[in-house]
């Protein structure tokens, strides 16, 4: 599987989400980095054509949108999976198999490390240190950590999102 690189549009529906969210916060300049998190969120990237609503909603420059959306790590501008993998890389993790845990990663999901399933149910990232280091090696998907992992885990793991994917889907539609 490839990573998508091109831009995914939006619909006039999802625009509408983005005025929303932008009316959440009174079209507050200040709130213009909980405005980015909460588009983000929704789409799993910030589409150009939100930035753009964002921008002109707001009353600011394109490029200072632009500016905070490419300062910040977490913001991506192109689209990133439902699910995002993070393996740590740090000394501690490194020398108790990190490596071969990132390598069984990109095995079952098809991907290199940043790069995003081409399904876009996952993204997957190393860094280079969590600051768990007692716990490592260590293994965050999206918010929730799993230490001590090891590559037996990862194909267990891989299955307990998707599944966790099909039923929120599943919610979301009835």
């Amino acid at each position: 599987m490839k990573t998508q690189k091109s831009t995914i549009e939006i619909d006039s529906t999802e625009l509408d989400k983005v005025k929303e969210i932008i009316n959440n916060y009174s079209k507050k300049r200040t709130a213009l980095i909980a405005i980015l998190q909460d588009i983000q969120d929704r789409f799993h990237y910030l589409p150009e054509l939100a930035l753009c609503e964002v921008a002109k909603e707001l009353n600011i420059p394109l490029s200072e949108v632009y500016s905070v959306a490419t300062f910040f790590r977490a913001f991506s501008l192109v689209p990133r999976g439902k699910h995002t993998c993070t393996v740590c890389m740090g000394t501690a993790c490194h020398v108790r198999g990190a490596p071969r845990i990132l390598d069984e990663f990109e095995r079952r999901l098809g991907i290199k490390a940043g790069e995003t399933t081409q399904d876009r149910q996952f993204s997957l990232e190393s860094v280079n240190c969590l600051g768990c280091c007692a716990i490592g090696p260590v293994v965050v998907i999206d918010k929730d950590y799993y230490g001590q992992m090891n590559t037996n885990r990862v194909t267990k793991l891989i299955k307990q999102y998707q599944t966790k994917s099909i039923k929120k889907d599943k919610n979301e539609t009835t």
